[in-house]
């Protein structure tokens, strides 16, 4: 059900932006377009999902195909979709517009082909919309369509490395967002990476984004961020060291160990080791229940040899952001609510605390753009619709009106 329905709404994604531009796929080649780093990208993991579907398939691997179409769909619609819908949304057509739009028909075409034996009738819907509508002379059907056939050499494995990287650490970040309770539309000041790799500044730019940072920063030592605290997993280590038990508590302790130092010698041997009199004590991390703990000032959330740390220090100007993003967010949800289309422009009344109040006088060449928003009216006769919202513990009463 989830796949099906990812499917459809990154189609009906594609459907909406094209209609509304008129855009016409069989007047554009992608090899001829400037295709940005995303777009590389997702063509790739296309590549290898036909790759790897057509492999299980020939191998009856019937379940693992599905995954990795499911696996693609996702990262299509959450990662790719949702990184470059501002694209879409440009007026004109440039060549970075229709790339992103060649792109992402050249993906949902294929992937419909690739998934017709699984989902005939959405396949056969997609097809028909997206390719006949078009093109006449292609085969009447989706199944009389050949299985698509993958590109290696749109294969690009080192960007498909970097990119799970990306992603991986935007997932710690959330993560440790939420285990500092800062939600995501707070903007933060900085994050750390403390990871034997670093990918480009590119990627950093996209990290950046996803987790509303000023900075982030690739180092090798984490320390001044955080530590780390360790303590016997009872079920691995009693058998093997049972009557030195309470030795390897005391020599885990917090006041006994250096943590990071620890941390760092189980990453590189793979083991810590201690010796009680002259006994050796070789600890692995299936031995071992391991806890970040937190310096003041700081978030981190560690995961293999990866660990993200927050500045989650807030000055004055990131508390207002924080409240222009909440605003946005709130307008942008009553524009759907209300079913405006997306090239709708609206008035914006408010009635508003001091506080909000403030940030509208600040902020409202901020907010305007983001909302397609001609202007604020402040008032305490709102039209009708309007809802009361809380923004960070401030209230607001607000209506829309189409202009």
């Amino acid at each position: 059900r989830k796949f099906m329905g990812t499917l459809w709404n990154t189609y009906a994604f594609w459907v909406l932006y094209a209609n509304i531009d008129k855009f016409d796929p069989s007047k554009y080649d992608i090899a001829k377009l400037p295709l940005s780093v995303m777009d590389r990208y997702i063509i790739s993991r296309l590549n290898t999902t036909v790759k790897n579907t057509d492999k299980c398939l020939a191998e009856y691997k019937v379940p693992e195909a599905a995954r990795a179409l499911f696996e693609f769909v996702d990262e299509l619609s959450n990662w790719y979709v949702r990184r470059c819908r501002e694209r879409f949304w440009v007026q004109g057509m440039p060549d970075d517009k229709a790339a992103a739009y060649m792109t992402l028909y050249t993906c949902l075409v294929t992937i419909a082909k690739a998934s017709a034996p699984m989902i005939p009738f959405m396949t056969e819907d997609i097809y028909q919309n997206l390719v006949r509508t078009v093109d006449t002379s292609a085969p009447e059907s989706i199944h009389l369509c050949s299985f698509p056939e993958f590109d290696e050499s749109l294969i690009d494995e080192a960007l498909e490395r970097d990119m799970k990287f990306v992603v991986d650490v935007v997932v710690m970040g959330r993560s440790a967002r939420n285990g500092a309770n800062v939600k995501n539309r707070q903007p933060l000041a900085a994050m750390y990476v403390r990871s034997d790799y670093a990918p480009g500044e590119y990627f950093a730019d996209i990290i950046r984004d996803e987790l509303n940072l000023k900075s982030v920063s690739f180092v090798t030592d984490a320390s001044e961020f955080s530590t780390y605290s360790f303590k016997p997993q009872l079920r691995t280590v009693g058998p093997k060291y049972g009557k030195f038990l309470g030795k390897i508590r005391a020599a885990l302790a917090p006041d006994n160990l250096d943590g990071n130092a620890a941390k760092r010698e189980l990453d590189e041997n793979g083991k810590i080791v201690f010796d009680f009199d002259g006994d050796t004590v070789e600890l692995t991390p299936d031995d071992l229940l391991i806890d970040v703990m937190q310096k003041e000032g700081y978030f981190s959330v560690a995961e293999g040899n990866v660990t993200v740390a927050l500045d989650i220090t807030l000055t004055p100007e990131l508390i207002d952001e924080g409240f222009v993003r909440e605003m946005i967010s709130k307008i942008q949800t009553m524009r759907k609510d209300s079913d405006f289309v997306v090239t709708d422009r609206i008035k914006i009344y408010v009635d508003p605390s001091d506080r909000i109040r403030e940030i509208i006088e600040n902020y409202a060449d901020k907010i305007l753009p983001a909302v397609l928003g001609n202007g604020f009216e402040i008032t305490c006769e709102l039209p009708e619709g309007a809802k009361d919202w809380d923004i960070n513990g401030e209230s607001l009463k607000m209506a829309l009106t189409r202009e």
